[in-house]
């Protein structure tokens, strides 16, 4: 079965890690946040990146998620950050005031939707003019990439093709986001590859209690509790017994909002 975004038992299943600094340095190095006093984290799930954005000293970080349950576990995820408020709202209809936000940042979002063109006209009227807009998201070529020791999500596909096949289908082609950033109005846009650190684990037996408990991977809701296991099994006889650090590459698309009259 998918995940249940509205369970209250997954509330916490995107909020037990913080973003990495290979992220934090992308950041800062494609968009001048001195210059951003208020963002906004669209489809914020547990609220790891408005976090991240807050890190990255900006002043004001607004969370949108369309489940209750992944908005308690933000909040109580960043409780300690007074620049961070969270709401609840649909990537296509946010709720959020026009004109108002300096960066929009939709990560890991895009993948669960089929329409873009209403998803990116939503961020186009929350930028103000000369806002940036950040997209972050697999590509169908980011996702069969082979396993190996650092890109674990690439063993899920060799054990289960079938999710290969299913992963495929909910990603966009790059030309497909550029296509539908250009048709909801920005310009500017860049893409780039990254190579992001999603978790080092001390060792072997805790990275397999990771994929065990599912958290954090939205495609292992689509196994049963056997199949789990015997991926378990599968990745167990891949790796060593030592220190993993688990990466995954994502692109990344930069757009954004002209001011007007130009």
């Amino acid at each position: 079965m998918t995940i249940n975004f509205h369970d209250q038992g997954n509330k916490h299943s995107y909020t037990n890690r913080r973003a990495d600094g290979s992220w934090l340095a992308l950041m800062r190095n494609t968009v001048n946040t001195a210059h951003i006093n208020h963002a906004a984290d669209i489809g914020c799930g547990g609220g790891i990146y408005s976090k991240a954005l807050a890190d990255l000293r900006i002043k004001s970080v607004t969370g949108v998620d369309f489940s209750k349950a992944m908005i308690d576990g933000a909040r109580l995820n960043c409780r300690n950050y007074e620049q961070l408020n969270f709401q609840l709202g649909n990537a296509n209809k946010t709720g959020l005031p026009s004109g108002k936000f300096d960066l929009i940042l939709e990560r890991a979002l895009i993948h669960h939707l089929h329409d873009l063109k209403s998803c990116f006209n939503e961020a186009y009227r929350l930028l103000n003019d000369g806002g940036t807009f950040v997209v972050q998201d697999r590509t169908p070529k980011d996702c069969l990439l082979q396993g190996s020791s650092t890109h674990i999500r690439g063993y899920i596909f060799s054990k289960f093709p079938h999710l290969a096949e299913l992963e495929i289908k909910r990603r966009h082609e790059g030309e497909v986001v550029k296509n539908n950033l250009q048709s909801a109005g920005f310009s500017n846009m860049e893409e780039m590859k990254l190579w992001e650190t999603r978790r080092i684990y001390s060792s072997k037996r805790e990275l397999l209690a990771d994929i065990r408990s599912r958290n954090g991977r939205s495609i292992l809701h689509e196994l049963t509790n056997y199949e789990l296991e015997e991926l378990i099994t599968f990745i167990d006889d891949k790796l060593d017994e030592k220190e993993i650090v688990e990466k995954d590459r994502w692109t990344v698309w930069k757009a954004t909002k002209e001011h007007s009259g130009e």
